[in-house]
């Protein structure tokens, strides 16, 4: 910290803006029959709050792909990203397995 002087402190901690990473997930192309978009399916395995089995959690995210390149089946690489459209928050990063 430092003071000036008007009596104001200025910290390190104002100064620099902290941004966090964009969320990345892996996951199975469930449909791709819209054009340039994709429904991935996501599994992901978490303990139960109250028993602490663990159990599987599945979403599905809509997923923007520019050149239509992934197909039912496919493992996927997808990141967040701006909102797209009405449900489309992600966008395709790689295919990772035909």
């Amino acid at each position: 910290m430092t003071e000036t002087t008007d009596n104001t402190v200025l910290t390190s901690e104002a100064s620099s803006v902290v941004r966090p990473l964009r969320k990345a997930r892996v996951g199975k192309v469930v449909s791709n029959k819209m054009d340039k978009t994709l429904v991935v399916k996501i599994i992901t395995r978490v303990p139960h709050s109250r028993f602490s089995k663990i159990i599987k959690q599945v979403k599905k995210l809509y997923v923007h792909d520019e050149k239509n390149e992934a197909k039912v089946g496919d493992r996927v690489s997808v990141m967040e990203t701006r909102p797209l459209s009405k449900m489309k928050r992600w966008r395709l990063v790689e295919v990772l397995k035909h």
